[in-house]
């Protein structure tokens, strides 16, 4: 199926590893001209010559640490005046694992500044020229956690919530201007991140992180964790030309994980 992105621009964050990444691939594979964001920037220049190289696109690299206020409002404006994007696939490190009680206010600052304050910053940068040109993607990369709470991952529980309910609110206002806005909301998902919560369940449980792991892949009803290629076949479909109706919505890709209807 051609998703109709060729020639696109496309800018995605936390890309130097994990669903980023394969996002990027993913889009570079249809065609699309890809930007590369992540705090890495020798891990983000060598993704980007990969990407042109192998498919024979337009690939650039931006450094920005979502967490920096500053940093992000500078990308903003790069973003307003300068980088014409067609797709932004927002994508932020998730907060260290803690219980919902006794977590320093600076790890509170911290993450809303990344998972809130920074992704409505960019997303609000980016869609005053997709509605003027009459065509945008918007898709921020959440968390199970927005529908079923993680256990002992309260501040991503607390946070992620508001942007479902930004990219929820900014998908009515914007529709009519060819532009859509979704979440996609990934379950456990073979990455780093992944094993960081692993080792922490480890840890907590008294067990090894082999039987964490083990018993995290039989509470998911298809048996096993998903990879990051999984997730990213369908972020590519969210931001394409073939999913157009597709707005307002939280896709999970998540094997069957999250309980509730």
């Amino acid at each position: 199926m051609d998703l109709g992105i060729r020639g696109k621009r496309a800018l995605v964050l936390g890309a130097s590893r994990g669903l980023g990444r394969a996002i990027a691939e993913r889009l570079a594979e249809e065609g699309c001209n890809v930007i590369v964001g992540a705090r890495d920037g020798e891990a983000l220049k060598s993704l980007a010559d990969e990407l042109a190289n192998a498919h024979g696109i337009e690939a650039g690299t931006i450094s920005i640490d979502m967490s920096d206020a500053d940093a992000v409002a500078a990308l903003a404006v790069r973003i307003e005046n300068e980088l014409e994007l067609d797709i932004l696939v927002n994508n932020a490190g998730g907060p260290p694992p803690s219980g919902a009680l006794g977590v320093d206010e600076d790890v509170w600052r911290t993450a809303a500044q990344s998972l809130i304050f920074s992704v409505i910053a960019l997303t609000e940068a980016a869609v005053a020229g997709m509605r003027a040109r009459g065509w945008g993607r918007i898709l921020t990369i959440a968390s199970s956690g927005v529908e079923m709470p993680i256990h002992n991952l309260a501040v991503s529980n607390t946070l992620r919530p508001a942007i479902a309910g930004f990219s929820k609110s900014l998908a009515n206002e914007v529709a009519r201007d060819g532009v859509t806005v979704n979440l996609i909301l990934p379950g456990r998902i073979a990455t780093d991140r992944t094993k960081t919560i692993n080792a922490a369940r480890a840890k907590r449980l008294g067990i090894s992180e082999e039987e964490s792991l083990a018993k995290s892949a039989a509470e998911i009803p298809v048996g096993r964790h998903g990879t990051p290629d999984e997730f990213a076949a369908v972020a590519a479909f969210l931001v394409s030309d073939q999913a157009s109706y597709v707005n307002g919505h939280m896709m999970r890709v998540d094997g069957g994980l999250i309980r509730s209807v």
